[in-house]
């Protein structure tokens, strides 16, 4: 089997991985800093700055371009689909790089993935992409007609940690009711019900715990007075989306840096990290609900993932928080670059034909 290559941009990294099937033969995470990403007005220009990195890497591990059967990047914000395999398409980059459904790095995934593809000579895939819109509609519903909340998340590492959660529990994922908190750059929370994921934050509409860099669910009114008395629009979403939460109060979205300080005893950073984590936990318990829909007593377990949950002070108190609400499973790290190789690879072979994107 030859050779699939993965891409997947982050918020704050852009994640590469090599694979022949199961077999990882390489990955590397290439950090990138608040002062270099700033530096770009939109997503979309920062396609270069990451290529750049990306082609560093491909030389530096000697990737013969020629050998690879495919390339599988991060889905974008797309139209809601169905879970699954896509091909990248015309229309898909189009509506991706106008930012038709939002604006998110993620989005570069599938064009970063079609332009080396093109280059290749092989097809280029996403794989459950962020939009994955499974919701209840009564998790749709808000208290303004004609406002309806939207699915946008983690798909790919809740589900993909979810699972290896139900193999840890010696349970199947679709016969199971689990919370699930993914944790890095960006969150999200959501209820995973029998193989659906139900109800989940969408930090991308200002949902949520506050994170490294955005301000999570805020009063509503406070912040049409802010309006109100002359702050722009575009000022107030690049603070909710990416200069708020922990950035905004301490001047940093590097959680090492603030473990560091919270260990050291600093207190203001230590007030702004307690108050990150019970929001995460507020938001956690808030799942209940739609993880058991009243069919089941209990949540079989609350999965923590993502490259935040490596932090161990994190995760004593986030387990002090929820003792009793559920059995906790520790996924650390991410899962998504197996999983995008893997969903390439069943393309590949017909296991799962990829699905078009008509958006």
């Amino acid at each position: 089997m030859s050779p699939v290559f993965v891409i997947n941009p982050g918020s704050t990294s852009t994640k590469l991985a090599l694979y022949e099937g199961s077999e990882e033969i390489f990955e590397r995470e290439l950090q990138h800093s608040k002062k270099e990403l700033a530096a770009f007005p939109s997503v979309g220009d920062q396609k270069g700055f990451r290529m750049d990195a990306i082609r560093k890497v491909l030389a530096e591990e000697k990737v013969d371009g020629s050998a690879m059967d495919a390339i599988a990047g991060r889905g974008g914000l797309l139209a809601p689909l169905q879970g699954g395999t896509y091909e990248v398409s015309d229309r898909m980059i189009d509506d991706l790089l106008a930012n038709k459904y939002g604006e998110h790095p993620c989005n570069l995934g599938a064009v970063l993935a079609r332009d080396l593809a093109e280059e290749w000579g092989v097809p280029a895939y996403i794989v459950d992409p962020v939009v994955t819109d499974e919701m209840d509609d009564r998790a749709r519903l808000t208290g303004m007609p004609g406002l309806e909340r939207r699915s946008v998340f983690h798909a790919l590492n809740q589900r993909g940690a979810a699972r290896v959660a139900a193999e840890r529990l010696g349970v199947r994922y679709e016969d199971s009711c689990f919370i699930v908190a993914h944790m890095g750059g960006g969150m999200s929370i959501g209820a995973h019900r029998r193989g659906r994921v139900t109800d989940v934050t969408n930090g991308l509409d200002g949902e949520g715990p506050f994170t490294p860099e955005r301000t999570g669910a805020l009063p509503v009114l406070p912040v049409l007075e802010r309006m109100r008395d002359g702050e722009s629009f575009d000022a107030l979403r690049l603070t909710i989306l990416r200069e708020g939460g922990v950035w905004a109060h301490l001047g940093t979205n590097n959680m090492m840096e603030v473990e560091k300080r919270v260990l050291e005893g600093d207190e203001e950073y230590a007030r702004v990290f307690r108050a990150m984590v019970y929001n995460v936990a507020k938001h956690i318990a808030s799942m209940v609900p739609a993880a058991l829909d009243g069919e089941k007593d209990r949540v079989d377990a609350i999965v923590i993932t993502g490259g935040m949950s490596r932090c161990k002070p994190l995760m004593e108190e986030l387990r002090r928080l929820l003792k009793g609400l559920g059995e906790i499973v520790h996924v650390p790290g991410s899962v998504e670059m197996g999983a995008l190789a893997k969903g390439a690879f069943m393309a590949l072979a017909g296991e799962t034909p990829a699905q078009r994107y008509l958006g």
